[in-house]
């Protein structure tokens, strides 16, 4: 129960230990007690619900003591009370009672909750009754569960800031012309940070009777961090984070780091609702940044979506979302993997100077300079194309994908000297880093050489995807994104609708 019933001086839910709105009930499971039995006990003997201690940190059962107030909704068992009587309402009867999640699955708990009943008989003065009888029954806690690129989009989030009024403004045409919502954040609650991708990551829960949205809160607490609960905890729109108490958190916490793969079925297992993808440090590597283990932990933990770890800690950045993502498709899986590929952005540029283009300009309009094409390739170019196969094998193998689903994408990566080692960045606009509408796509603008008053990258990326039925629109975020080392993606946010896949249908 991790949404807010309350829109002022939030709190979670689950933090609060009793029943303020009937709404709030909605967000629990009904559980029926059935008796068929006498009018009424013999004398001493009565039914007690009971929990285990550690059941008691994660669950809470409400019952109604009428059915006229809210007011008589009383907690039976939870947080400190383990063992309650419940009352016997004689001869065939039922009585409601309401369980309240209160903690994600994680690392120290499994997700299951344990519920028991007992008929207790009397032992005698100064003797504990003893149960002749126990009923049990077993609730699963949902599940946080992303959300892939192939889902219908409900909301688009984007942040106002001071230098990016032009890019705002071809955002909002690309969702206008898609028909969906747009929330901007604006300056009063970003303070200067635009990196709303990496602030938070959507996801949802779901039950037989219920489902709502829930953001997932990144560690990274830059000035956005406040807008997650803030501006999006609600009624039926849940929050939930994990804090980083004795881990040193890296750019690899934001969540441009974590992605979710469309439904995929490898060597005969199913993944109905797709595989949770993040980024760490290559696995020999004795230093190197990595994700904190406590969110590592609570995704792995969710267990529907079983997560997939890439080498990311060759960027500077150190996201997977500069060299991946997904697209809708028509046919084969119904989605193509989006790789950047060094080696496809060479062939193009080679082909530009094989046809009387070499001098044509990179950058028109910003900084212009002629793309000098060497013949064999930069020994760091020939690491970057390492590390991108690195993960293309890894995805393959972990995805059930063969070389058909994958499209590579022109984009170059130049390598920057830092402190703890060299580290590459894109070379002009990531356009692998999109936002994904349906079949629309907002592009980074890569400001390619022009041929025949078109970009040439721009036509080649065109040609790749258009053939999918996908419309690319090329927005120009060149100052105030690519220049700070983020494009489309890491500045955009997508709300989606559920997967219509039941989580418990899953054997887990």
């Amino acid at each position: 129960n991790c949404d807010s019933e309350t829109t002022y001086k939030k709190t979670l839910d689950s933090e609060v230990d009793e029943i303020n709105k009937v709404s709030d009930l909605q967000d629990m499971s009904k559980m029926i007690l059935r008796t068929n039995g006498p009018a009424e006990l013999p004398e001493g003997y009565k039914l007690t619900m009971h929990i285990s201690q550690t059941t008691s940190e994660n669950v809470r059962v409400f019952r109604p003591r009428t059915n006229l107030f809210l007011k008589d909704y009383i907690m039976v068992v939870g947080t400190d009370t383990l063992t309650e009587e419940v009352p016997y309402l004689g001869s065939k009867t039922e009585l409601a009672f309401f369980v309240e999640g209160l903690r994600f699955p994680d690392k120290d708990f499994d997700g299951l909750v344990t519920i028991n009943l007992s008929l207790l008989e009397p032992c005698g003065k100064g003797f504990p009754e003893t149960p002749i009888f126990t009923d049990t029954v077993v609730f699963h806690v949902s599940p946080w569960i992303m959300t892939p690129n192939t889902l219908k989009p409900v909301e688009v989030y984007v942040c106002s800031t001071n230098d990016n009024y032009t890019f705002l403004k071809s955002i909002k045409n690309l969702v206008d012309k898609c028909g969906y919502k747009l929330k901007i954040c604006h300056e009063y609650m970003n303070r200067g940070d635009r990196w709303i991708q990496d602030e938070l990551e959507f996801g949802y829960i779901d039950s037989p009777h219920h489902q709502f949205p829930v953001v997932l809160d990144s560690p990274r607490d830059g000035d956005l961090q406040d807008f997650p609960y803030e501006s999006i905890l609600g009624p039926d729109f849940g929050y939930v984070t994990r804090h980083a108490l004795n881990e040193e958190v890296s750019s690899l916490d934001s969540f441009g780091n974590l992605e979710v793969s469309p439904p995929v079925t490898v060597n005969g297992k199913s993944y109905p609702l797709g595989r949770i993808i993040i980024g760490v440090a290559f696995p020999t590597a004795t230093r190197g940044r990595n994700m904190t283990q406590v969110v590592q932990d609570f995704l792995w933990a969710q267990k529907v979506q079983e997560p997939i770890a890439l080498y990311s800690d060759w960027l500077v950045v150190g996201h997977v979302d500069e060299f991946m993502t997904f697209v809708p498709a028509p046919d084969r899986k119904k989605f193509r993997l989006l790789l950047a590929s060094p080696d496809a952005g060479y062939k193009v540029f080679k082909s530009l100077q094989n046809n009387g283009h070499g001098k044509a300009e990179m950058f028109p309009g910003k900084h212009s300079l002629i793309f000098c094409y060497k013949k064999s390739l930069p020994s760091t170019t020939v690491h970057i194309l390492n590390c991108i196969d690195w993960n293309r094998d890894v995805l393959k193998k972990e995805l059930g994908l063969d070389d058909e689903d994958i499209i590579d994408l022109p984009i170059l990566f130049k390598v920057l000297e830092e402190k703890t080692g060299s580290r590459a960045v894109a070379y002009y606009p990531d356009m692998v880093n999109m936002i994904v509408l349906g079949n629309k796509l907002g592009v980074p603008k890569p400001f390619g050489p022009k041929v025949n008053g078109r970009c040439a990258l721009e036509t080649e990326v065109c040609s790749l995807l258009e053939p999918l039925g996908l419309k690319c629109t090329f927005i120009d975020d060149f100052a105030p994104y690519h220049k700070l080392l983020g494009e489309v993606h890491c500045g955009s946010n997508v709300l989606r609708e559920p997967s219509p896949f039941k989580w418990w249908n899953l054997e887990l």
